[in-house]
């Protein structure tokens, strides 16, 4: 622990809890962010902001999902000089968090709802991002031209970040996006994802009468999933030094148990870090899949076919730790008396199309925990925390 810092002007600890909770209260899935989004709006302009300078572009409708809204953006133009800085968080949340019922319990605000994720991932971030803003407008309080971008889409493949309307956001030098547990773990790089849509052709037959007639695209995926596993290509891969991974995630086919069933639709990944090394990992996915539909034949000699489709989610990064978001990252939590720790993350995040488009981007955590599953839950002091260290990098010059 380092010295005392200085102290910010902030909302009361209460009023950001009860800012979260009512943020986590309002359901949002991928492509679904209509009522967040006015949410978010409507808080913005409850504190004085005017709604021309509340912009929501058309990011949505640029992605295979659509959705109910686009990325919505406020710009600042500043009261002091300096680079423009852009605070970042997505307003989606998994399809396991509809439902959730968030509530307080001690430090912690978890689901009352057993059967639900919380939605911490990424409302936390939302509340953090959306705390400064207010904080900054009801307070006065100097700052540079400031950008807040929350966006859409990020839990389908960063929709909203690759798509987003960049003269939106006023070309800013410095990109802080909040999104992950620690807010002193500085995430300054990340892997690159590769989706795979298969579709696997079999022939259909009656499973009792005739089932030497059909031609299994159930069997076609077993064999080729197995043929991952037992060849080191599927979860955890490590080969000659390199390491990635790959899942098989979605699985649908099938209707009934009389019928062999003719057709079969898979949703598979690929990651890492190294572009090379990922796209062996997506030929050998391939080459199994091939290679099973080849092995399951009926007795007119006829055997199932494969149709795979792909396209990059998102590419590799990794910044230069003299970057000046880096930089400024690493000062604001010294600021606070802690010691930055700079991370790759083998997930994928808002910061990677960023980055890619120009904006080189960090991202800071905010109290997630166990995110994705019925067991996640956010810790109150790192999110009080982030929301320090976001104040200190939209206002410290």
């Amino acid at each position: 622990m380092k010295t005392k810092p200085p102290k910010l002007s902030l909302t009361p600890n209460s009023t950001a809890e009860k800012l979260l909770l009512d943020l986590l209260s309002v359901p949002g899935g991928s492509g679904q962010e209509g009522a967040i989004a006015d949410l978010v709006a409507n808080r913005l302009c409850a504190t004085g902001v005017p709604k021309s300078a509340i912009k929501v572009d058309q990011a949505n409708r640029k992605s295979a999902l659509k959705g109910e809204t686009g990325n919505l953006v406020l710009r600042l133009p500043g009261t002091i000089r300096g680079p423009r800085r852009m605070l970042s968080a997505h307003l989606d949340t998994v399809p396991i968090c509809q439902g959730a019922r968030p509530a307080k319990r001690g430090k912690r605000i978890v689901s009352l709802d057993a059967h639900t994720g919380l939605g911490g991932d990424d409302r936390a971030g939302v509340a953090v991002i959306l705390s400064t803003a207010i904080d900054i407008i009801e307070k006065k309080l100097p700052y540079p031209p400031l950008t807040f971008l929350w966006s859409v889409q990020e839990e389908v493949g960063l929709n909203g970040a690759r798509n987003a309307t960049l003269s939106l956001l006023g070309k800013p030098t410095l990109a802080f996006n909040f999104d992950g547990k620690l807010p002193t773990s500085l995430t300054i790089g990340a892997t690159g994802g590769h989706r795979m849509n298969i579709e696997i052709h079999g022939v259909a037959s009656h499973a009792g009468g005739h089932p030497e007639q059909g031609v299994s695209a159930i069997a076609i995926a077993s064999l080729a999933i197995a043929d991952l596993v037992n060849n080191g290509w599927h979860g955890l891969v490590e080969k000659n030094g390199k390491r990635g991974t790959s899942n098989v995630g979605v699985i649908h086919g099938g209707a009934a148990t009389n019928v062999v069933t003719d057709l079969v639709h898979i949703r598979a990944e690929a990651r890492g870090h190294d572009p090379k090394f990922r796209q062996r990992i997506i030929d050998e996915i391939e080459k199994a899949f091939h290679r099973a539909a080849k092995q399951v034949t009926n007795t007119s000699g006829q055997c199932g076919e494969v149709k795979i489709e792909g396209r990059l989610d998102y590419e590799a990064f990794c910044l230069p730790k003299d970057d000046p978001s880096v930089v400024a990252a690493q000062q604001a939590v010294e600021a606070e008396g802690y010691t930055p720790e700079l991370n790759i993350s083998n997930g994928g995040l808002d910061a990677n199309w960023l980055t890619a488009r120009g904006i080189p981007t960090v991202t800071l955590g905010c109290g997630q925990n166990e995110i994705h599953t019925v067991k996640e839950w956010l810790d109150l002091t790192e999110f009080h925390q982030a929301r320090r260290i976001a104040l200190r990098l939209a206002t410290e010059v």
